[in-house]
């Protein structure tokens, strides 16, 4: 794994760390394929049981595309070496594909500004916890560009069709107060407390119910594209899942003694 990506695993947390602050956690190829890889690990690895995504430094959590290594792509490609943007299909795609389809939560503790991709990357998670300094800004309409990584699905969930098309053909940063009115983030806490309190909030998931949360995000995305025959038929499915898990057996038998639950992700 690149250099440029930290990941540390400790107790069913896995802590994912963009590491390019000099370059305020642009994503320039190494980093995007080690991120990608990350992430498919978190996703497959049965010991994590719930992800925090953040960036290193105070000013950034990830500005997305680093543009200085694009151009040089772009001058490739109008000299007829190939598409600048198959990064689009290559990377962001299936790195966020394994953010939202992980069958665990991911957290984001967005440090500083998240622009471009790496906003995108930040309404793939499940929560956003932001610091105060912090906000987000679309800027691919700045750059001439479309929404990628999920963004245009994310993004009129979060706040609505109108006010999508609004921030993504006019973008500008979304300060950290607006951001929590508007739902883009769950949480907003003073720069200095993010670190503490995005890790307590994400191990309070990792010692959770882990087949529920699972189960929950896959009603919740399957819901938001059929009907609710279809979702009822869903539910039916997964709460029949749910049921069979271990995780089950534990809270109902530690909810009757009165006691909490240790629940194993089972």
């Amino acid at each position: 794994m690149a250099d440029s990506i930290v990941y540390e695993l400790t107790d069913g947390l896995a802590v994912v760390t963009i590491n390019r602050p000099e370059a305020m956690n642009a994503l320039d190829t190494a980093t995007k394929v080690a991120l990608r890889d990350a992430m498919a690990e978190a996703k497959e690895d049965p010991a994590v049981r719930a992800v925090l995504l953040t960036g290193a430094g105070e000013r950034a959590f990830c500005v997305g595309q680093d543009l200085k290594e694009h151009l040089g792509k772009l001058v490739e490609a109008r000299a007829g070496g190939g598409g600048a943007l198959s990064t689009v299909k290559e990377h962001y795609n299936p790195l966020v594909t394994a953010i939202a389809t992980m069958p665990k939560p991911v957290v984001a503790a967005v440090n500083g500004v998240a622009a471009g991709a790496g906003a995108s990357l930040a309404w793939a998670c499940d929560f956003r916890i932001l610091a105060d300094h912090g906000g987000f800004n679309t800027s691919f309409a700045g750059v001439a560009l479309t929404a990628d990584s999920g963004a245009s699905w994310t993004l009129p969930r979060l706040v609505g069709q109108a006010r999508a098309a609004e921030l993504l053909m006019f973008p500008q940063t979304v300060k950290a107060a607006e951001a929590l009115a508007l739902g883009l983030a769950h949480r907003v806490v003073p720069g200095a407390e993010l670190a503490r309190t995005a890790l307590e909030f994400a191990r309070t998931l990792a010692e959770g119910p882990t087949v529920a949360y699972g189960a929950i995000k896959e009603s919740l995305a399957y819901g938001a594209s059929h009907s609710l025959v279809e979702t009822l038929a869903k539910e039916d499915e997964l709460q029949t899942r749910a049921g069979a898990a271990a995780d089950h057996w534990i809270a109902v038998q530690a909810f009757l003694a009165k006691e909490k639950p240790r629940y194993t992700g089972a």
